[in-house]
């Protein structure tokens, strides 16, 4: 778990007009440019929140740097097992709309058919070795019920704090902290409302 977890907010369309070979490396190139100057990009490198590409004509796709992590997918797997640790002893209501919204983002309830291990079609299978590893993929389709299902979730957060202390407080791979695993989800959820206003989609690559 010691990868970075690279988050794209993408222009469905706008990708696909690019063959699906080529659509990583294209996303790459657009976010880091190789001909960025050193200036440029120190204070690139050390943004957080959304990042835009330098070339202004580039609008077709950004990438999000939590605040409340460094970088490493490592809280996100964290965040991800304390979840289906504590599910079972949190509310019916609850539990539905959380899994829908954690569900292919840093959740599965089945990781035999999460889509990132085909590439969701969009992109080249996981299984080939020339691209970086795709962690999600969560088309444009999507992203606005994972936003209706955090519009459910978020007024009872504090129900939470309960279960996540029954199961997931003091345990080694699990949030520090009831806060901390709060704060890495309204981040996400940050993430899909700004994805859903736009109609784009996500990509996750590490």
């Amino acid at each position: 778990m010691g990868l970075d977890l690279n988050l794209r907010m993408v222009d469905w369309e706008r990708l696909r007009a690019i063959s699906v070979e080529d659509r990583i490396r294209v996303l790459d190139e657009t976010m880091w440019p190789a001909d960025l100057d050193d200036e440029y990009l120190s204070t690139y490198g050390l943004a957080k929140g959304w990042v835009w590409p330098p070339d202004q004509e580039s609008v077709w796709c950004a990438e999000y740097r939590f605040y409340s992590t460094s970088g490493s997918y490592r809280p996100h797997a964290r965040a991800g097992d304390a979840w289906a640790d504590m599910r079972s002893l949190v509310d019916t209501a609850v539990r539905e709309a959380m899994d829908c919204f954690l569900g292919g983002l840093i959740w599965d309830a089945d990781p035999a058919v999460d889509p990132a291990l085909t590439g969701g079609g969009f992109f080249p299978p996981a299984t080939d070795r020339r691209y970086p590893r795709i962690l999600l993929v969560c088309p444009p389709e999507v992203v606005p019920g994972k936003v209706h299902a955090w519009q459910r979730v978020e007024p009872r957060l504090e129900e939470l704090r309960g279960p996540f202390s029954a199961e997931c407080e003091g345990w080694a791979g699990r949030p520090d902290t009831f806060e901390e695993f709060t704060a890495l989800l309204c981040e996400w959820a940050e993430v899909a409302r700004e994805t859903a206003r736009r109609g784009w989609g996500l990509v996750g690559l590490l």
